[in-house]
């Protein structure tokens, strides 16, 4: 009997660990807090891009839902090769697929930045912020969205937010230009 309850037990803790490993991560991963504290306090470029790289790799875990993890992959190698169509049909599937998984809009913002299609690029982004408000990716692409739109002050807002998040997002030579075009000071 107490074989069996042993048997029994060892059972259930394994089935719910098999279940919690088939989970994947994404902007809701509890390791994102303590990356984005150190990020923000991040003092030289390359703590600053080693933080970066482990965020960005939390935020390409897809969740577990049918087909998301090939979609991705797909998407993203179309993206890597330019094959810009497919990698849209890709996003545009990952959204329907997982429309909680803000690195799906995410992506399907830059294509849609990429194709010039800027309104629909602001509204992915829109969707990715209101699922990872520290996107810092997602708030520079609309910084370069803004100034695609010849808006350097909302460029500005944008850019600025992103550097509160992640310090060395943007380079400060663009920054500081970009400050003073938008203070009215000759470049």
């Amino acid at each position: 009997m107490a074989a069996r309850l042993s048997l029994s037990i060892f059972t259930i803790v394994f089935t719910v660990a098999l279940i919690c490993s088939d989970l994947r991560a994404d902007q809701k991963d509890g390791r994102l807090p303590a990356l984005f504290s150190r990020l923000a306090e991040a003092d030289t470029k390359p703590v600053a891009a080693r933080l970066e790289s482990q965020i960005w790799g939390i935020w390409l875990e897809p969740p577990a839902a049918p087909d998301v993890t090939d979609t991705l992959r797909r998407g993203l190698s179309a993206m890597a090769l330019s094959q810009l169509t497919d990698a849209l049909r890709a996003f545009d599937a990952i959204v329907v697929k997982a429309p909680e998984f803000a690195e799906g809009w995410n992506k399907r913002a830059t294509i849609r930045y990429i194709l010039g299609d800027y309104e629909g690029s602001i509204a992915d982004i829109q969707r990715t912020l209101a699922l990872e408000p520290r996107h810092f990716g997602a708030l520079s692409g609309l910084g370069l969205v803004r100034l695609a739109l010849d808006r350097p002050a909302d460029a500005l807002q944008a850019f600025e937010a992103a550097l509160v998040i992640h310090p060395f997002i943007v380079d400060p030579e663009n920054i500081k230009a970009l400050r003073e075009q938008v203070r009215g000071r000759p470049l």
